[in-house]
């Protein structure tokens, strides 16, 4: 790769080119940085109700009932959620919980295990 051509940092596309002085840009997504800057970290953070960070494959612990629509009983406190995944959204929490299947979670209503 030549000094004229620099990776993307958003989309990691090898076609960034130089703008100006110290400007490149990217034609795929049209992203314009500065290699000389600091980048930011955009990358998903999610907290549990105690602050701590929570990642990909991490074990939960569910600090209260929670009612499900449509389930005769709630998920009970204290139950142990194994292997998250975490997402975008409101419900930023994917995972599968034993006697209810695939659920999504609120990650104010869970404690890093």
């Amino acid at each position: 790769m030549s000094d004229e051509m620099k990776p993307c940092p958003k989309c990691n596309s090898p076609y960034g080119y130089l703008m100006g002085n110290e400007i490149y840009a990217c034609p795929e997504c049209g992203n314009e940085w500065n290699p000389n800057e600091k980048i930011e970290d955009d990358s998903l953070k999610v907290l549990d109700s105690n602050g701590n960070e929570l990642n990909d494959g991490d074990s939960v612990i569910i600090i209260k009932n929670l009612p499900v629509k449509g389930a005769p009983k709630p998920i009970k406190s204290g139950t142990k959620v194994k292997n998250i995944r975490l997402t975008d959204g409101d419900h930023n929490i994917d995972c599968k919980i034993d006697g209810f299947g695939s659920m999504a979670l609120k990650s104010e209503f869970v404690r890093k295990a």
